[in-house]
């Protein structure tokens, strides 16, 4: 079993940067691919970013050019850099481990979820 531990998170003002971070100790890390995802309270939660174990990227049109999903894999971790944040940026970010992951698209393993970080943008 894969087991997610969330970090990061705050209030932002509309412009500002911020890192959020979630780590998955294993064996297997290196070999997974790993996403985030967000959601607001009475909407459906949605992709943010996905990386391959191989590095390669994919992003939710709202946060292309804005957000970098990178990992660590020495430290068993994958980040979020959100940078120049909008207000319908708030939500509860949530890291996502060993999906199905595509060229273009990410299936989420429903049985490996961070706990969530909360992220609040507003002036």
């Amino acid at each position: 079993q894969v087991r997610l531990v969330q970090s990061g998170g705050g209030f932002m003002k509309p412009g500002e940067s911020l890192q959020i971070s979630c780590a998955a100790p294993g064996d297997g890390f290196s070999s997974k691919a790993m996403a985030w995802y967000r959601q607001v309270p009475g909407k459906e939660r949605e992709f943010v970013a996905a990386i391959a174990s191989a590095g390669s990227t994919h992003y939710a049109d709202s946060v292309k050019g804005r957000f970098t999903i990178s990992r660590v894999n020495a430290k068993m971790t994958v980040y979020l850099q959100m940078n120049s944040l909008k207000p319908e940026d708030t939500a509860v970010y949530y890291c996502n481990a060993d999906g199905t992951y595509g060229s273009t698209t990410y299936y989420p393993n429903q049985y490996y979820w961070g706990q969530g970080t909360q992220v609040t943008v507003s002036s």
